[in-house]
C-alpha cells in the first residue's frame, strides 16, 4: 500500500503515491524522471544525489520521499531558467572545465550553490572543505575549485 505525496519539484505541485521504503533519489529519477540526481553509493558518501530540500543541500539516497512531504525540492534540472540560461554556478563549472565525465556534476553543482549561500567560501581550503563528501572520480578537484570561486563571485 502506497502513501500519497505531495511537494513541489523544480517549482510544479507534484502528487504520486509512493512505497514507505522510498528513498529521495528514487522517487525524482523514477516517478518525476529526473535523472541528474544521480545515485552513486547508497550511503550518503559521493554527494552525486545532493538536491535542495527547502533551499538546503540534502543526499537524496539517504532521505525517504515522504520526509519530503510539503517541501520545495529542486533539482539539477531546476535551476537554468526557462530559456535555457545556466544558473550562474553551472555556467561556472562549464567555463573552467569543472568536469569530466559528468557524473558528479550535478551533486556537485548542488553543494556548491548551497556553500555559497549559506557558508562563508573565499579562500580555496574552505572550498574544498565545503565541498567534502562530494566525490569526483575524475578529476583532481584544481578545477572544479575554480569553478566554485567563479561561480560565487557571480551569484554575488
Amino acid at each position: 500500500m502506497g502513501i500519497q505525496l505531495t511537494l513541489k519539484v523544480n517549482g510544479a505541485s507534484v502528487t504520486r503515491e509512493v512505497a514507505p521504503q522510498t528513498l529521495l533519489a528514487g522517487f525524482l529519477r523514477e516517478a518525476l524522471r529526473l535523472t541528474g540526481t544521480h545515485v552513486g553509493c547508497d550511503t550518503s558518501q559521493c554527494g552525486a544525489c545532493t538536491v535542495h530540500v527547502d533551499g538546503r543541500a540534502v543526499k537524496a539516497c539517504t532521505m525517504l520521499a515522504v520526509q519530503a512531504a510539503g517541501s520545495e525540492v529542486t533539482t539539477i534540472e531546476g535551476l537554468a531558467a526557462a530559456d535555457g540560461t545556466l544558473h550562474p554556478m553551472q555556467a561556472a563549472f562549464r567555463a573552467c572545465h569543472g568536469l569530466q565525465c559528468g557524473f558528479c556534476t550535478p551533486g556537485m553543482v548542488m553543494s556548491a550553490i548551497d556553500l555559497v549561500k549559506n557558508h562563508a567560501c573565499s579562500t580555496e581550503e574552505q572550498i574544498r572543505a565545503g565541498l567534502d563528501g562530494n566525490l569526483c572520480r575524475c578529476t583532481g578537484y584544481h578545477n572544479i575549485v575554480k569553478a566554485v570561486a567563479q561561480g560565487a563571485a557571480a551569484m554575488k
